[in-house]
């Protein structure tokens, strides 16, 4: 087939034959790398700033006021227009298809990706068209001072948030809805014993009784493990999602009387008890729900790609229920530097209690890499590669984060590109997106009817091109932070140009790899594909997988 029918047609998709759940699933996804190449270039704006004078780009983006407004934004863009969205998307399939139930309601499922797109859309016109740029952790009063930015953008920025913020909320009941459905598998078990299982208390129990050598608690759990991680995960997403929105709405509150005539005290506001309220429900993000989802995301996908149970599936479950109290406790380590902050809170919760998360994570990694050395030989499959770059870019961020949590080395570090590269762009770009690109490729023959992928070549290129492009940028951005290059700070005459131009080409090494990976996915399903998925589907059923079990591990699509 030539290029041309390819772009248009596609391989062999056909997005009449897919139902309900597998289009919306496909829509959020489309949307999420979308807004993952915005972030993309964004990130490279900011990288070639940072070059210097001789960078070939121009002059508005060395400007402090659009600088700060594309860093104000591009983790709004990238955490919740592209992480979430793709991560909603496959949990609201994952969920019905682990259960063998439907889910809940696929129109509020459509709700939730376009309210999270328009979200997302206004937060970045905010700052694009009135450069509001008070940084993304809204720190009080930053985001209240219109003496610096105007009005307006704040409250098209505040609204885009809210939007987001109830977009996820949609999520939320959409997937607790549909695991405590009584329905199927579930038909006859109780909400307790689905709550048990949800929050991984069966696996504890299970232990408690092996060692106490007693039966175990429970032989057959009512919820199978990803499922446990996605509940478990999902309720830091709603504490989240609250927290946020609640400090969202404070913020709009002091813009609306501003815009009235009638300003509000801003000192009326205690800035740190904002910024721990802030930080509490924000690192539920970093440090509760992308770990735990991560989590549950290896444990499926080791299982998929092996065909075996998961290695101590009953300590992967307590597991999760302990980490509940751990992303709870560990957010005052992003205060380890403030000096308003209570030194014992300083203490447990930045240090020891973060430094538990070594503990939780390493099992979590530990467990998927038994589980795959133990079902040697494996097939080097591209969902297999992503997954191992995924623990790569894990065992990479995660330590990262635990030599900052220390009150002497974030004097240090914290303020620096060290934290948002070595440890934040690693574990998102190479431990996030990894994983999903591996779940991307398992769930892709199910969401699409078999639909044959356009070129391993492609895969194979976009797969190097962002592992070595991923871990290069945070490394470089690493180095610069220990040679005391600021995270907060228009660098524009080339301070620390070295880093920064092999950062700068490390980043281009992740564009043109999601270039690379869109135009694979345009090729196989083409223009009208791409089109038709956002067409309503004829096949109204929000389930799949119920009568005919499918094994994606299997598909010769994905083979090399």
């Amino acid at each position: 087939m030539s290029f041309m029918k390819n772009l248009v047609s596609g391989t062999n998709f056909d997005p009449d034959s897919l139902n309900a759940l597998q289009k919306v699933t496909l829509r959020a996804v489309v949307m999420s790398f979308l807004f993952y190449g915005l972030v993309a270039i964004e990130g490279m704006i900011m990288r070639m700033v940072q070059v210097g004078p001789g960078a070939p780009i121009p002059d508005m983006f060395s400007h402090p006021d659009h600088y700060f407004s594309i860093m104000t934004v591009h983790p709004i863009v990238g955490i919740f227009g592209s992480t979430y969205q793709l991560v909603f998307g496959a949990f609201m399939f994952l969920v019905p298809y682990l259960t063998k139930k439907p889910l809940y309601s696929v129109k509020l499922a459509n709700y939730v990706w376009l309210l999270i797109t328009v979200g997302t859309a206004l937060a970045w016109i905010a700052a694009f068209v009135w450069q509001y740029a008070p940084l993304y952790t809204l720190y009080w009063p930053l985001p209240a001072d219109t003496a610096q930015f105007q009005v307006t953008g704040g409250i098209v920025f505040i609204i885009g948030v809210a939007l987001i913020m109830i977009g996820t909320l949609g999520f939320i009941y959409n997937i607790y809805a549909t695991i405590f459905a009584r329905v199927g598998v579930h038909k006859d078990k109780t909400t307790k014993e689905l709550l048990i299982s949800g929050f991984g208390i069966d696996g504890m129990l299970n232990l408690w009784h092996k060692l106490t050598g007693r039966p175990p608690y429970s032989k057959e759990p009512a919820l199978a493990l990803p499922v446990v991680a996605i509940f478990r995960g999902t309720v830091d997403t709603f504490l989240d999602a609250i927290v946020i929105l609640s400090a969202g709405i404070l913020v709009l509150v002091y813009l609306i009387f501003d815009a009235s005539g009638n300003p509000l005290s801003v000192a009326s506001v205690d800035a740190l008890l904002y910024k721990n309220y802030f930080w509490w429900g924000l690192d539920l993000v970093a440090d509760g729900l992308v770990l735990i989802y991560v989590a549950g995301s290896w444990y499926l996908l080791a299982t998929l790609i092996t065909g075996q149970k998961l290695f101590m599936e009953n300590v992967a479950r307590a597991a999760l229920m302990l980490e509940l109290l751990v992303s709870w406790m560990v957010w005052s380590h992003h205060l380890l530097a403030d000096q308003g902050q209570p030194e014992m809170m300083k203490l447990v919760s930045g240090e020891m209690v973060t430094a538990f998360e070594l503990l939780t994570q390493g099992l979590a990694l530990f467990i998927t890499l038994v589980t795959l050395w133990k079902a040697r030989p494996l097939k080097m499959t591209f969902e297999l590669k992503y997954l191992l770059g995924g623990l790569v870019g894990f065992g990479l961020a995660v330590p990262a984060a635990i030599i900052q949590a220390d009150m002497g080395m974030n004097r240090v570090l914290h303020n620096t590109q060290w934290i948002i590269g070595a440890h934040v762009h690693i574990a998102l770009i190479v431990g996030l997106y990894m994983t999903l690109y591996s779940a991307v490729y398992v769930l892709w023959p199910i969401v699409t009817n078999n639909t044959k992928l356009y070129s391993h070549k492609l895969s194979s290129a976009h797969f190097w091109l962002h592992l070595i492009g991923g871990i290069g940028m945070g490394a470089f951005m690493g180095m610069a932070g220990l040679d005391g290059m600021l995270r907060r700070h228009l660098y524009v005459n080339g301070e620390f140009d070295t880093w920064m131009i092999l950062a700068a080409i490390c980043g281009s090494m992740l564009l043109i790899a999601w270039a690379l990976f869109l135009l694979n996915i345009i090729m196989s399903v083409g223009l009208k594909g791409l089109i038709g998925i956002f067409m309503p589907a004829k096949d109204p059923t929000a389930s799949y997988g119920i009568d005919q079990e499918i094994e994606p591990a299997d598909d010769p699509a994905f083979a090399q």
